[in-house]
C-alpha cells in the first residue's frame, strides 16, 4: 500500500503539472522557473516529449509514442491501482499456507529469507536500470554550464572517474555494481541461514526490527539525495532543476561570460559582437533570481510568481565615470533582501555609490559622471548619461544579467521565490531526520523491548504479551537450567 499511494501521488502529481505547464519557451520559461516538482524527474530519465506535440527542448510536432509524460502518468496511476488491489487481497488472506512453519503448523515469517527476496529482487532492478535503461534508452546529459542537454545513452566508467558525482558514465557503472552485489547478497540470505546467536542479538525475528532496518536505508538514501540535489551532480542538471546557490555565491556563470568575452576580442571581434554572441540561456543563468537560495523556504508558488516570466536580455551593462575608470557593480549576496549599490574598478577599490545620505556623498553618480552602456541583448550599443536612468540600470546589474520581465501573466508581485532543488533539499533532509529518529525509537523498541516491558529474559515459552511474561510469573516455563 505504501508503494501504492507513492505511485498514485507521482502519476496525479504528474497530470497536474501537465495541466499548467508553458512549454512555449524552453530558455526563458523552463520547468524549474514554473515550479515543476515531478517532470524534471521523468525528464532525467529520457521522458521528454508530450502527446500534445511539444518537447521541453523547444521542439514542436513530436510524436513521443506511449512514453510520453502523459504516458508515464498514466502507468503510475494504473500500477497504483493495481497494488491498491493486491494490498487488499494480502489484508484479507494473510494466513496463507506459504507462512506457516512446517514444524509447528502456525503462522511465522522467515523475515531473513524474506529480505534475501527483496535484496535479489531490487538488485536485479538495479543492475537492469544501469545495464539497459541507461546504456541503450539514455539520460539527460549536459555540459557543466547547462547549455547542451540531451538525452543519449551512457557508458559506464568504472575506473577513478565513475566515483566524480558529475560523472554520468559513473552512474551507469555504480547502478551495474550495486546490482550485481545486491543479486549476490540476495541469494546468499535466501540460500543461507544465520547463526543463532546472530539471530537472537539483531532480533531477525522482529517486525520492528525490519521497520528500524528499513528506516536506516531510507534516512541514509533522504540524506544522500539532498546533498547531489543542493550541491549538484549529474543526476541533477540545470536545465531540469535550475543552477546552484553556489554558482552564484562563486561568479560560475559570470566568470565563463567573461571568458567566452575575452576570447571573443582576442579574435578580433568588438565588445558589442562579443557580448551577442552570448547565448542568452548563459547570460539567464547568471541572475540572481535564479539562485535556489535567494527566494526563501517559506513564499508559496514558483520562481515566475515572484519576479515574472523574462521576456528576453536586455544587454550586458557596463559602467564608467568621468576619468575614464571601467566599473563594475558589486553583486548582491544570496541572502540579502537589499544591499547597497557600490561600483567597483578592476582593482576592487570603490568609485562609485548609490548613498544613503545624499548631504555626505562623495561618490554619488551626479559627483563621479557614472555613464552606463550596453553590449549585447535588446539595447545592444546604447550609451546612458542621466543618473536617474544610471541608477536604475546599475540596481539591475547588481543582480547579475539584466533581463526584461512581465509580471501580469502569472500576477507576479515581485518577491523572489525558490526553485525545487530548494523544495526537494528541504523536504528530503527533513525526511531524513524524521527516518533518524523512528530508527533509533524502533531499533531501540526492538533491542530493549524486554527490559522496557519487564520480561523476564529467561522464559521459555512464546506467549501473548501482557498475559503470563512478566516479572516474577511463576506459571511459564523457564528455560531448562536457568531456572
Amino acid at each position: 500500500m505504501h508503494t501504492a499511494l507513492l505511485a498514485g501521488w507521482a502519476g496525479s502529481m504528474a497530470l497536474y503539472e501537465l495541466a499548467i505547464f508553458d512549454p512555449s519557451d524552453a530558455v526563458l520559461n523552463p520547468m524549474w522557473r514554473q515550479g515543476m516538482y515531478v517532470m524534471p524527474f521523468m525528464a532525467r530519465l529520457g521522458i521528454t516529449g508530450s502527446w500534445q506535440g511539444w518537447d521541453i527542448t523547444g521542439a514542436t510536432g513530436v510524436d513521443p509514442g506511449f512514453w510520453s509524460f502523459e504516458g508515464v502518468a498514466a502507468a503510475h496511476i494504473v500500477f497504483s491501482g493495481l497494488l491498491m488491489l493486491a494490498a487488499v487481497w494480502h489484508w484479507t488472506y494473510w494466513d496463507l499456507e506459504l507462512w506457516e512453519d512446517s514444524r509447528t503448523g502456525e503462522p511465522a515469517l522467515d523475515l531473513p529469507r524474506i529480505f534475501g527476496i527483496h535484496l535479489l529482487l531490487a538488485g536485479l532492478t538495479c543492475f537492469g536500470f544501469g545495464a539497459f535503461h541507461l546504456s541503450t534508452v539514455g539520460m539527460w546529459v549536459s555540459d557543466s554550464y547547462g547549455l547542451s542537454g540531451h538525452i543519449e545513452p551512457v557508458a559506464p566508467v568504472w575506473g577513478a572517474e565513475g566515483f566524480n558525482p558529475f560523472s554520468a558514465g559513473g552512474i551507469v557503472a555504480n547502478h551495474v555494481g550495486a546490482g550485481l552485489l545486491g543479486i549476490i547478497g540476495g541469494i546468499f540470505h535466501i540460500t543461507n541461514r544465520p547463526g543463532e546467536r546472530l539471530y537472537r542479538n539483531l532480533r531477525m525475528g522482529s517486525l520492528e526490527g525490519v521497520l528500524a532496518s528499513a528506516l536506516a536505508a531510507v534516512l541514509f538514501v533522504s540524506f544522500v539525495v539532498s546533498g547531489t540535489m543542493w550541491y549538484g551532480s549529474a543526476t541533477t542538471p540545470i536545465e531540469l532543476f535550475g543552477p546552484t546557490r553556489y554558482q552564484w555565491d562563486s561568479g560560475y556563470f559570470k566568470t565563463e561570460i567573461n571568458r567566452r568575452v575575452q576570447t571573443a576580442i582576442n579574435d578580433g571581434a568588438s565588445k558589442a559582437e562579443a557580448f551577442s554572441s552570448i547565448p542568452e540561456q548563459l547570460a539567464f543563468y547568471d541572475y540572481v533570481g535564479n539562485s535556489p537560495a535567494k527566494g526563501g523556504l517559506f513564499r508559496v508558488g514558483a520562481l515566475v510568481n515572484g519576479d515574472g516570466v523574462p521576456t528576453g536580455w536586455q544587454g550586458h551593462v557596463s559602467f564608467s565615470d568621468k576619468e575614464g575608470n571601467e566599473l563594475e557593480v558589486r553583486r548582491i549576496p544570496n541572502f540579502f533582501e537589499n544591499f547597497p549599490v557600490i561600483l567597483e574598478d578592476k582593482d576592487g577599490n570603490v568609485r562609485a555609490d548609490i548613498p544613503f545620505r545624499r548631504a555626505e556623498a562623495k561618490y554619488s553618480f551626479e559627483q563621479t559622471g557614472i555613464t552606463a552602456t550596453i553590449y549585447g541583448g535588446e539595447l545592444n550599443g546604447q550609451t546612458f548619461t542621466d543618473p536617474v536612468v544610471v541608477k536604475r540600470l546599475a540596481r539591475k546589474a547588481q543582480l547579475g544579467e539584466s533581463f526584461k520581465f512581465d509580471r501580469d501573466r502569472y500576477k507576479s508581485d515581485g518577491v523572489f521565490r525558490s526553485s525545487p532543488r530548494a523544495w526537494f533539499t528541504y523536504a528530503h533532509a527533513c525526511f531524513g531526520l524524521l527516518y533518524l529518529f523512528g530508527h533509533w525509537w524502533h531499533a531501540a523498541r526492538t533491542l530493549y523491548r524486554d527490559t522496557f516491558a519487564g520480561i523476564d529474559p529467561d522464559l521459555g515459552d512464546q506467549v501473548e504479551f501482557g498475559l503470563f511474561k512478566k516479572l516474577g510469573d511463576e506459571s511459564t516455563r523457564r528455560v531448562p537450567g536457568r531456572a
